[in-house]
């Protein structure tokens, strides 16, 4: 009996750490460079194509510059450099 309550507590334990280490990594993957406009504009495609590469922010972008024609519009632009202030410009 006392090696089951032993159990089901290294069980519980386990399981809280697992989802305390999710947490954990998920914050940091989102913690990347960028403004948040730039994070919200490539964060589709970081998950389409990068998701094996998170929380790795050097990967992240190494792999987004691997599939730059594949990107959604907003993030190639965010990719390429360009300024957000020229791009809210011309969108007028």
């Amino acid at each position: 009996m006392r090696k089951a309550k032993t159990s089901g507590l290294l069980n519980a334990s386990l399981a809280l750490a697992g989802v305390a280490l999710i947490f954990a990594v998920a914050s940091q993957g989102f913690a990347h460079s960028g403004t948040q406009e730039e994070q919200d504009a490539c964060t589709p495609d970081v998950f389409r194509f990068c998701s094996a590469q998170i929380p790795n922010e050097d990967r992240i972008v190494a792999c987004l510059n691997r599939h730059l024609a594949k990107l959604s519009p907003a993030c190639r632009s965010v990719m390429s450099g360009e300024p957000a202030s020229r791009k809210s410009r011309e969108a007028r």
